[in-house]
């Protein structure tokens, strides 16, 4: 392989953090991501979407906590001291997703990432901008601005 294409190799390939959910495998960019952070038991907020969990105080930032579980419709559970919070940037506005763990950090080539299949289900494959498998592991790419919408954010 030549320098050029292993350099045209680099630019297609991406950063990644993978994380559990209802024991299934998900991730996200890592350029969305600011921090990981253990679970902090958040305030809860009168009249919220039932995926916000509440609101945390982050270095004095008011930081809402997100079930990102309940918000892709999988199992609800309680939180333990195992979960951890991903602090990530979503359009312009930091939110808390509560996760079961975080798996790995992986760079991935853009072949590695297949379409979302078509299945009839317009919302699950808005949220999914893509699948990969990855050893035995089937892991779902998501797509936070359209988890969280803008005017959602604001909401919360």
């Amino acid at each position: 392989m030549s320098d050029q294409e292993q350099e045209f190799d680099v630019s297609q390939s991406r950063e990644i953090v993978t994380f559990r959910l209802s024991e299934q495998d998900f991730c996200i960019d890592i350029m969305n991501i600011r921090e990981i952070r253990g679970w902090t038991q958040p305030t809860p907020l009168p009249h919220s979407p039932h995926y916000v969990r509440g609101l945390i105080n982050l270095r004095g930032a008011v930081l809402p906590i997100m079930d990102l579980a309940e918000r892709l419709g999988l199992p609800a559970r309680e939180a333990t001291a195992r979960d951890v919070i991903i602090v990530a940037m979503v359009e312009s506005q930091l939110i808390g997703l509560v996760v079961d763990g975080v798996s790995d950090i992986l760079t991935v080539s853009q072949n590695d990432i297949q379409p979302t299949p078509t299945m009839g289900a317009e919302s699950s494959q808005g949220y999914v901008e893509g699948i990969m498998s990855i050893d035995d592991r089937m892991i779902r790419i998501l797509d936070l601005a359209r988890i969280f919408p803008k005017a959602l954010g604001e909401a919360a």
